[in-house]
C-alpha cells in the first residue's frame, strides 16, 4: 500500500499541514519538528508526487548532489566546480555522502527529493536502475553524473575513457609488456564496465594472453588499491593500469615502499582526476589519462539548472573526453577520439 502524507504526519506526531509546509518550505517549521518529519519520511519510505508539491510553483534555489565519497578528491573537486557554477546562478548546493553504500543512497534520495531541493545530481552507486528509478518522484529534475545506466530515462553527464584505456594497452604491448594488469572500480558501475571492456578489447586485439587474474577491482574509497596490487605482483605483471585517481596515488606510494621503480621495474598508467604532487613527481615516468573534472562539474551544473527550468524536456546525454599523455611524448596533452 502506498505511504501517504497522513502516515508521515501520524508517525511524526504532527498535522498533515505541518508535513506539507516542511516538505515545501512554505511556512516556518522548527528544526526539531523538521527532524521528526524527515525521520518519518525516511522510515516510511514516503515519496511525494512531484505534481503535488510546490517545487513546480516555488523554487528553493537549492540543488542536491549525492556522491559516493566526499573524501575522494575527484568528487571533492567536482563538488567545488558544481558549487561555483550554481552560486553564480543564485543556487545553493547540499551534499549527501553515500560511502558507496546503496542503503545510504536510498535514504538520501528519499530525503532530498521530499522537498528539500529543486533538483538532484546523482553519482549513483546503485547496481539496479529500477531501484534508483523507484525512488525518484515523477517529473523530479535529475541529472546522473559520472555514472550512468543502460536505461536512458534521465539526463546525464559523464566521461568516456574507452579510447585512452585501449590506446594505453596497445602502447604497453608495443613496448614489449606481456602481462598487463588493470585495477578498476566497483564492478557494478558503468565507469568500471567501460574501462574493463576497453582493456579486454585491447588485450585481444594485441594478441596478449587473456588472464582474468590480471583484472582486479577496488572502489572509490581509501585503502582499496593495496590488495589489488599485491595480487597483481603475485601474477608477475610488468605493467599496471589504475583506473581511478585515489587508487593511482596509493599505487605510487605502495610501489615506492616496495622499492619498485616505475618505468624501470614496472610500467604504470595512471588516471589523473585531481591535482597532486605525486602526479607531478611521477609525470615523466608513467602514462596518464587525465579526467576533465572541473569541466564535468560545470556541465553537471548546466544540465541540472536546465532540468529545473524545463523538467519535461527530453533526456540529454553529454559525454566528455579524457586526455591521454604518454610519458615520453614531450608535447601537450593528446586528446582521445571517440
Amino acid at each position: 500500500m502506498k505511504v501517504t502524507i497522513s502516515d508521515v504526519a501520524k508517525l511524526a506526531g504532527v498535522s498533515t499541514a505541518t508535513v506539507s509546509h516542511t516538505i515545501n518550505n512554505t511556512r516556518y517549521v522548527s528544526s526539531e519538528t523538521k527532524e521528526k518529519v524527515y525521520n518519518a519520511i525516511a522510515e516510511l519510505g514516503y515519496t511525494p508526487d512531484a505534481s503535488a508539491r510546490s517545487f513546480r510553483t516555488g523554487k528553493k534555489k537549492t540543488v542536491g548532489f549525492i556522491v559516493p565519497d566526499i573524501a575522494n578528491k575527484f568528487f571533492a573537486t567536482m563538488i567545488e566546480s558544481v558549487e561555483n557554477y550554481l552560486s553564480i546562478h543564485g543556487y545553493h548546493l547540499i551534499i549527501a555522502n553515500t560511502k558507496e553504500d546503496m542503503e545510504r543512497e536510498e535514504t538520501n534520495l528519499r530525503l532530498l527529493s521530499a522537498g528539500l531541493v529543486d533538483g538532484l545530481l546523482i553519482a549513483s552507486t546503485m547496481d539496479d536502475f529500477q531501484r534508483l528509478d523507484s525512488l525518484i518522484p515523477a517529473g523530479f529534475p535529475v541529472v546522473l553524473v559520472d555514472r550512468t545506466f543502460d536505461t536512458k530515462k534521465y539526463s546525464s553527464v559523464c566521461v568516456s575513457n574507452f579510447q585512452p584505456i585501449y590506446r594505453s594497452v596497445c602502447r604497453l604491448a608495443g613496448k614489449g609488456d606481456q602481462r598487463i594488469g588493470i585495477i578498476g572500480g566497483l564492478p557494478r558501475l558503468s565507469t568500471t564496465k567501460e574501462r574493463i571492456s576497453a582493456y579486454q578489447q585491447a588485450i585481444a586485439d594485441c594478441g596478449l594472453p587473456e588472464d582474468p587474474d590480471l583484472i582486479r577491482y577496488g572502489d572509490s574509497m581509501e585503502n582499496s588499491a593495496q590488495a589489488c596490487l599485491e595480487g597483481l605482483l603475485e601474477q608477475k605483471c610488468d605493467a599496471v593500469i589504475v583506473c581511478q585517481g585515489l587508487m593511482a596515488s596509493e599505487t605510487m606510494i605502495y610501489l615506492h615502499q616496495k622499492g619498485i621503480q616505475v618505468s624501470r621495474d614496472m610500467d604504470l598508467v595512471s588516471f589523473v582526476d585531481y591535482d597532486s604532487n605525486l602526479y607531478q613527481l611521477y609525470a615523466g615516468q608513467m602514462d596518464s589519462i587525465v579526467q576533465p573534472v572541473e569541466e564535468l562539474g560545470i556541465a553537471a551544473g548546466e544540465q541540472i539548472l536546465g532540468r529545473i527550468e524545463s523538467p519535461d524536456a527530453p533526456a540529454f546525454e553529454k559525454v566528455l573526453t579524457s586526455a591521454y599523455k604518454p610519458y615520453n611524448v614531450p608535447q601537450s596533452w593528446v586528446h582521445s577520439d571517440r
